[in-house]
């Protein structure tokens, strides 16, 4: 099997990484979801203070996935990685690179001295379920995830 290479993103590869969020909201049964371009991704994750990181996959020179994670920040703890979101490209699925890119993001974690490293996955999602269950996490069944969209903020910073 050829090497996979595992380094950070350059606004140069944005083309590929948003194509490869694209797949992922095909898998996840939202493909009109999308509406982050390259322009945006080149603007949050390599401006004057980016929003997220991203790791590339590369096999044979090619992208075939991602790791797109960002710093928060607890008020107990202190700093965290949340992990957004792992892609590996359909074709190249089972063969170890979701744990290289996976495993990357927890040396990140450690070299930093997180606090935690947290992630979510879709109730559903049995292969990524069973992939993350290998790493014994924590799995939080008393918090609720709560959201509000770009259009409710808009109506409550109207009505406040």
């Amino acid at each position: 099997m050829p090497e996979i290479k595992i380094r950070n993103a350059e606004k140069a590869d944005m083309t590929g990484v948003l194509a490869l969020i694209q797949e992922l909201a095909d898998y996840e049964r939202a493909p009109k979801e999308v509406i982050v371009t390259v322009e945006i991704l080149n603007r949050d994750g390599f401006g004057e203070n980016p929003l997220f990181k991203c790791l590339i996959a590369e096999r044979e020179n090619t992208m075939v996935g991602i790791a797109l994670y960002y710093i928060k920040y607890s008020t107990w703890k202190g700093p965290c990685v949340f992990l957004e979101d792992i892609v590996v490209t359909l074709s190249e699925r089972r063969i170890g690179i979701g744990k290289l890119l996976f495993e990357e993001v927890i040396k990140v974690a450690n070299e930093m001295s997180a606090k935690r490293m947290e992630w979510q996955v879709l109730d559903w999602n049995e292969p990524a379920i069973k992939f993350y269950e290998k790493y014994q996490p924590e799995i939080l069944k008393d918090w609720l995830n709560y959201r509000l969209t770009e259009k409710e903020l808009a109506t409550l910073k109207v009505n406040l």
